[in-house]
């Protein structure tokens, strides 16, 4: 299958915004390549950096998506040119070039691509997210996922994943019943599993993301106890879980509220991260008035996740 890898070059601050329309256009997820972070990492010696040289330029970032190349791709990027030319009606050069460039790329190649910018990182406390390319030495306590994200967004490193690994670390329990709401590679489901959830029950509304969920769930040996499907949001669950997990933006958790009643058992959380700080106060608007209430928030370069139950 083709896709279109679509480039937007714009300013750090708006970059949380540009990955909002790429979501909204149907993007599984976007890839940020970032100059400032480029150098952090070369500064502190992490990840292979070692062959890169400084980087200049460190105010814009570019902000990559792709989309199938099939017959709405032409609508797709006359909406994505739209809402990128009224970003930067209101925000004027503050939000920098906005230069948008686009170049087929096959699946094999798209696997590839992730694979550059993919390396073994300890999230948590427990967690050690490894790609399934590279070796790595556990230490006694270390918990191991290993992954192979392909062509489905989460590699668990990205902010809003690593924030809900941190927070599955304190909030799973032997036994528990959980649910993974847009489980892109199925990274949170494993981690749930492999923490001590007794069944984990993981959706996506992508197929290309249900399937390499599949493999990676098989890669870790967890078969008999994450089942897989595909749906939208709530709708394919059926029961009640103790933990929800979703990792989506803003306006599907707000939309995913409303189907908590039905799905969340008594005492139970949603974990909810992908939320843009701009939109913090929003979702916390959505879920205070539904009868629920923030327990818990973090935040990390611009995104929060929030640890909600019931009042």
């Amino acid at each position: 299958m083709q896709w279109s890898e679509i480039s937007i070059s714009t300013a750090s601050a708006s970059q949380d915004v540009v990955a909002e329309i790429f979501h909204d256009l149907g993007a599984s997820g976007v890839v940020i390549e970032d100059p400032a972070l480029v150098n952090d990492y070369i500064a502190e010696g992490a990840w292979d950096y070692s062959g890169l040289e400084q980087q200049e330029a460190t105010g814009i970032v570019t902000v990559k998506a792709y989309l199938p190349a099939d017959g709405e791709l032409a609508n797709r990027m006359q909406e994505l040119t739209r809402r990128i030319e009224a970003m930067q009606a209101a925000a004027g050069e503050s939000c920098g070039p906005c230069e948008i460039s686009s170049a087929t790329v096959c699946d094999e190649d798209w696997a590839d691509n992730w694979k550059a910018y993919f390396h073994t990182e300890k999230v948590g406390a427990l967690l050690v997210v490894r790609p399934a390319w590279e070796e790595y030495e556990a230490s006694p306590d270390d918990i191991v996922i290993s992954l192979d994200p392909g062509a489905a967004f989460g590699t668990g490193t990205h902010p809003t994943t690593a924030m809900c690994l941190r927070e599955l670390e304190l909030l799973v329990r032997g036994g528990m019943r959980v649910f993974d709401v847009g489980t892109g590679s199925g990274v949170l489901a494993i981690a749930a599993a492999k923490l001590g959830a007794g069944q984990v029950v993981a959706m996506d509304y992508d197929g290309t993301a249900v399937k390499f969920a599949e493999e990676n769930i098989q890669r870790n040996g967890l078969d008999g106890i994450i089942s897989l499907g595909q749906g939208d949001l709530l709708a394919g669950f059926e029961g009640k879980a103790d933990l929800i997990c979703a990792n989506l933006i803003a306006d599907l958790i707000i939309s995913l509220v409303p189907q908590l009643d039905g799905h969340l058992a008594e005492g139970g959380r949603l974990l909810a991260s992908g939320i843009i700080t701009e939109r913090l106060a929003d979702v916390t608007a959505t879920v205070t008035a539904a009868g629920f209430t923030v327990m818990r928030a973090v935040e990390e370069q611009g995104w929060a996740a929030l640890v909600i139950g019931r009042r």
